[in-house]
């Protein structure tokens, strides 16, 4: 199949969203020809080719960080998507769209299929639906439900990851849509595991780890907090990632005197994420919502049990007493209890850590890729059909 790709955000710009729709291309050019139609910033080429796929960003406006875009970079890109979206078809067919995102990408797939005659894939990540830490959330303003609905309607076939993200679309937009669930997936991660000394801890520490953006619905500053309560312990804090909030979060952590303890470690190469995954002992996260979490998934592939909310689509494969605990929306007594108590066990965090290897085997892109196949097969079929 020659299959075109369209998401506002494709690595390195953005998060999880971008890093699957990433995934999955990639994958998919195993067998198919990709191509992709993103946005470009932060000097990023107009063309590149990237592990077998084509990638081609168009210029938007005011987007200076790669981690987070600005509503005006969401606008922009909807012309210029559409334009250079025309100039591709206008010299190669496509046989099918794979939209990623409802908003701000599902006009620029929705369009450039209805131009192409073909059909359209949109695949919804949850956080394009419903963000509860934010104000300009969908779900909150009737326009954009109405706007929603539509290109939900317009769609040849809904894509969700989680039956969360099901559940906000049948409760806030369509309640009688008909969707198709395939969990995402991850690559396998690389061996090995970074030395603690390169990191200032000590082998006795119990290390604590996180990897998301620095962004209200992280609430990593939650962790600070956490990490504060559990300081009697040698107990420390590393922060894989980026975002605007980076500032006022290294603030808290010297107001509550636990800067000693926190290990801002930025942006880390995926390698050498893995390293410090790998040399951890248990994964946080007091993130508000997740669509899916593929942050989770690379913690269980490399062993570690979780702790974090009920809030999101990771309800689908963790559970409480099985691959950590999964607690109710901040309820920070709660999680500095699971914390502590999985630091006092040693063998509970064993016996979780190999769970969460068995159950992450069915959740590698490759098994994602396959079930994406199979929807996109079903499509044409029902397209030619007609």
């Amino acid at each position: 199949m020659r299959i075109l790709l369209c998401n506002f955000e494709y690595p390195p710009l953005g998060g999880g969203g971008g890093v699957i729709s990433a995934l999955l291309a990639e994958e998919l050019a195993n067998r198919h020809e990709i191509t992709v139609l993103t946005s470009k910033a932060s000097g990023l080429p107009g063309t590149s080719e990237i592990n077998g796929v084509t990638v081609i960003r168009v210029p938007v406006l005011l987007r200076h960080e790669k981690a987070v875009a600005s509503f005006i970079s969401m606008l922009s890109y909807l012309p210029a998507g559409l334009r250079t979206g025309k100039r591709l078809l206008r010299r190669a067919p496509f046989d099918i769209v794979n939209t990623h995102f409802v908003v701000p990408t599902g006009p620029v797939g929705q369009g450039l299929a209805r131009e192409a005659h073909v059909p359209n894939v949109l695949s919804v990540h949850g956080g394009d639906l419903y963000d509860p830490s934010k104000w300009t959330s969908p779900h909150r303003h009737v326009p954009l439900r109405w706007w929603i609905r539509r290109l939900l309607r317009q769609a040849d076939a809904v894509v969700v990851q989680s039956l969360n993200t099901l559940r906000n679309i049948k409760e806030y937009y369509i309640p009688e849509i008909e969707c198709l669930q395939i969990p995402l997936g991850i690559k396998r991660p690389p061996l090995g595991t970074a030395l603690r000394r390169e990191y200032e801890c000590a082998d006795n520490d119990l290390l604590l780890v996180t990897v998301g953006r620095m962004v209200a619905r992280k609430a990593v500053d939650q962790l600070v907090s956490v990490t504060k309560a559990l300081s009697a312990e040698p107990v420390h804090l590393l922060i894989i990632g980026e975002g605007p909030q980076g500032a006022s979060i290294r603030e808290k952590a010297r107001q509550l005197h636990v800067a000693h303890k926190i290990h801002f470690l930025g942006h880390v190469e995926e390698h050498q994420k893995f390293k410090i995954l790998r040399m951890s002992d248990i994964f946080v996260s007091t993130s508000q919502h997740e669509g899916f979490g593929l942050v989770f998934l690379e913690a269980m592939a490399c062993g570690l049990p979780i702790v974090c909310y009920d809030e999101g689509g990771q309800i689908d494969f963790l559970k409480t007493n099985r691959t950590g605990y999964v607690l109710p929306l901040n309820n920070m007594d709660a999680f500095v209890s699971s914390c502590h108590i999985l630091m006092k066990d040693v063998e509970g965090r064993r016996r979780m850590g190999r769970e969460n290897l068995r159950l992450v085997e069915d959740l590698f892109v490759d098994r994602c890729a396959q079930r994406y196949e199979q929807v996109f097969e079903q499509a044409l079929g029902a397209s030619r059909s007609r």
